[in-house]
């Protein structure tokens, strides 16, 4: 795998465990809590919906946009869904973590420089993951603060900044 995609891969996959650490050992009751429910129930998002929110941006990204596998996602059903527990959640991140891999293995220096179409226009292929990056990381952070809520104020321990950079 080329040493930039690498890095890419390393950045999706710490921040996937770390969505997987919020959801691991939660009751049913916080992973499809809502901190503002209102009358259509979307004024904020349960962790439930935003780790189901983050598989399907990354799958649609990675493997729909630049793996070329078929459409699948279904992006409002995310935002209706509900568990019954965090094993499905975490199962699911951890086959889209699979897809990612092996689309970003495949990926040569070539592709890199290319672009791709998406939704009546073209978006350069490092865009598209630097964009599944930047998305998961803005939904991370909602999640680390939805639970904070649910908790009371109490929160998991996160790496600090320096920690997710490669080693020299």
């Amino acid at each position: 795998m080329l040493p930039e995609l690498a890095l890419c891969l390393a950045l999706l996959d710490d921040q996937r465990q770390q969505v997987i650490d919020l959801l691991r050992d939660l009751p049913v009751d916080a992973l499809n809590w809502r901190p503002l429910p209102d009358a259509d129930g979307h004024a904020t998002n349960s962790l439930a919906v935003l780790a189901v929110h983050i598989a399907g941006a990354e799958h649609y990204w990675i493997a729909e946009t630049l793996g070329g596998l078929p459409s699948t996602r279904n992006r409002e059903a995310e935002f209706h869904t509900e568990v019954t527990g965090a094993d499905p959640l975490i199962a699911r991140l951890q086959t889209v973590a699979d897809e990612t891999r092996t689309v970003l293995s495949a990926l040569t220096a070539e592709r890199l420089g290319e672009s791709v179409p998406v939704r009546e226009r073209e978006a350069p292929v490092r865009w598209c993951i630097l964009h599944a990056i930047d998305h998961a990381a803005v939904h991370l952070g909602h999640m680390q603060l939805t639970y904070q809520l649910w908790m009371g104020g109490a929160s998991r321990p996160t790496p600090r900044w320096f920690e997710p950079l490669p080693a020299p």
